[in-house]
């Protein structure tokens, strides 16, 4: 971000697993945590230029979850990840009026399952979650060069990449069945050209989420966090008009 420097700050998840974040103070009295996706971090150009359009109404923090960045540990795949958003909620709650969490991609999927089950979060974006991570559709023959392939190869989102994996078959809490317990309001977005998770996971999860909600498909829209790249204006003007409506 270009006004302020961020201040590099660590807190403990209940199990005693070390989690790291960047915290944007500029003086408001609201937040917005950043909740990156699987081999992504608080590092990654897109996200920090999330946070950055962010600054004139609300204070940001950008976290790693464990297994990435700078957050100690291996990665669960969603399993021990909902005690980081937790603690990293417990600690802005400490310092701020209401608190907002947007997430990317399973990052989403965690915040989906934090947010059935804390009264910290007072609003949510949820930005191309799955309904569960074994119903993932995963489509190689689908990844576009230029987004995909030449923008985390030589570009700027090679920035933030990598992960330290984790055992993947432990038993995992599902978006789609926390949904309806979730009673703050939930913003759907998603990309119809997803390659990575279609579309009609939002549809399903939008469907079973009773609180007050939206749903946002962005045409030709790309996967997760790089609809800040390809579709930069539109989803961002959509991300701060859910703020103003609900945070």
């Amino acid at each position: 971000m270009t006004h302020r420097q961020p201040q590099h700050c660590i807190t403990r998840a209940e199990d005693g697993q070390e989690v790291h974040y960047d915290h944007y103070r500029f003086g408001h009295k609201k937040a917005v945590i950043i909740a990156h996706g699987f081999f992504n971090s608080k590092e990654a150009v897109l996200l920090k230029s999330l946070g950055e359009a962010h600054h004139d109404q609300y204070d940001v923090i950008i976290m790693d979850f464990r297994g990435h960045g700078k957050s100690k540990g291996l990665f669960y795949w969603t399993t021990k990840e909902p005690m980081d958003l937790e603690a990293v909620l417990r600690q802005a709650a400490q310092e701020y009026e209401r608190l907002g969490v947007i997430g990317f991609s399973l990052g989403g999927a965690i915040s989906l399952i934090v947010a059935s089950r804390t009264s910290l979060m007072h609003s949510l974006i949820s930005v191309s979650a799955p309904v569960e991570f074994e119903k993932i559709d995963y489509r190689f023959w689908e990844l576009d060069m230029e987004t995909d392939i030449v923008y985390n190869l030589i570009g700027d989102g090679r920035i933030g990449k990598g992960v330290r994996p984790g055992p993947f078959w432990l038993k995992k809490e599902k978006p789609a069945q926390v949904a309806p317990k979730i009673a703050i309001p939930v913003f759907y977005i998603h990309g119809e050209a997803d390659w990575l998770i279609k579309p009609w996971h939002a549809e399903v999860l939008f469907d079973k989420t009773s609180a007050l909600k939206k749903m946002l498909l962005v045409k030709n829209g790309p996967h997760a966090e790089y609809l800040l790249k390809e579709n930069a204006e539109g989803t961002i003007q959509a991300i701060r008009s859910w703020w103003q409506e609900t945070l």
